[in-house]
């Protein structure tokens, strides 16, 4: 007879019910995986969390992620719960080197939502995945009572073809490895924001979401030999880095004069009491490359913006969970750690 343990593996009397901060890309979300979830459905090859999970099938091999996407508000400026849950699907495929080609999609819908409403995210959905050039062929549609379902919930799960020969995961990064960044951080989340709380800005700061799949294919296509890719969604820039570097089991060191930041999302950043290496995006990356192929790189980067850059390098090998640390503007070190909770929820 099999043995089932019954007790929870994290502590009851510090966390007895689930937080929103449970689900915000820091401390508590890598906690709840890592001890309830990762521990029961441990991969057998005892591989790092990624995007998309690439699988070896007979002659091929696919990449397969999935995502749910509750945003609040539906509509902010640059985006929709639409676009959205597209291009975050496709770019979660992406950053396992995949070509997506297939999409699901999962509707719940709280009672009362406007038909209008419903129309114009799926033309938005529509127009995404044309964008992207990935169809959707499959889908589910549930509908729950008033008040119970915050108007509108998306769930995905997409499939893409891996068309190379390279692993491009957490534990290829190696010391020496540049630290690439597709663009400038932080407006995705500061959009939502400014929504939110219907905050007067000076300037409309539009999300950066958008797909991204066509510049990996770009980097592949040139023969650039790609380490390590991961978007920069849930706590932003800082948590993608720590989830690497403890991955990898690596220090890494980045500059912060050569990261991005527009003066307007700096501006409200201060405002509000953010870090803008925590804010999430949702149309940016970072790519761990070996040095002879970082020019390469940076070019086929800054063809889509020209605040890509070269941000860091991995210095070393550690032990436990990795370090990530950042030399300011001023020639300072400080410990970028992974925050404990979120700083703004409901932000994809």
């Amino acid at each position: 007879m099999n043995n089932f343990n019954v007790s929870c593996p994290i502590p009851l009397d510090q966390y007895p019910q689930v937080l929103l901060a449970h689900g915000g890309g820091g401390k508590l979300m890598q906690q709840l995986l890592e001890k309830m979830v990762f521990s029961v459905f441990k991969s057998p090859d005892d591989i790092p969390p990624h995007d998309a999970a690439v699988i070896n099938l007979p002659g091929s091999k696919i990449a397969f992620t999935t995502d749910s996407y509750v945003i609040h508000p539906l509509f902010f400026s640059g985006g929709d719960i639409g676009s959205l849950a597209i291009n975050g699907t496709v770019n979660d495929l992406a950053m396992g080197g995949a070509r997506p080609l297939y999409l699901s999609l999962g509707f719940i819908i709280e009672e009362g939502l406007p038909m209008e409403t419903l129309w114009r995210v799926i033309q938005s959905l529509k127009k995404a995945a044309d964008t992207a050039n990935i169809k959707v062929v499959t889908g589910d549609t549930k509908v729950v009572d008033r008040g119970k379902g915050d108007g509108l919930f998306i769930n995905t799960a997409g499939v893409g073809i891996v068309e190379h020969n390279q692993t491009i995961a957490p534990q290829m990064v190696q010391p020496g490895d540049a630290i690439l960044i597709s663009g400038d951080i932080g407006r995705h989340g500061i959009s939502i924001m400014a929504v939110r709380e219907g905050l007067e800005l000076e300037t409309t700061i539009e999300s950066d979401c958008a797909p991204l799949h066509h510049l990996v294919l770009e980097m592949l296509n040139q023969g650039v030999e790609i380490h390590c890719l991961r978007d920069l969604t849930r706590g932003g820039l800082a948590s993608a880095l720590n989830e690497i570097a403890a991955g990898a089991s690596v220090t890494i060191n980045i500059k912060e004069k050569a990261i991005a930041v527009r003066e307007d999302v700096q501006g409200a950043c201060e405002i509000l009491g953010f870090d803008p290496l925590y804010v999430a995006n949702e149309g940016r990356f970072i790519a761990f490359i070996p040095q002879n192929s970082v020019n390469k790189t940076l070019d086929i980067l800054k063809s889509f913006s020209q605040d890509a850059s070269i941000i860091g390098e991995v210095t070393g090998n550690a032990t436990g969970m990795g370090l990530v640390t950042l030399e300011s503007k001023i020639g300072s070190q400080r410990i970028v750690d992974m925050l404990s909770g979120e700083q703004l929820p409901r932000i994809c």
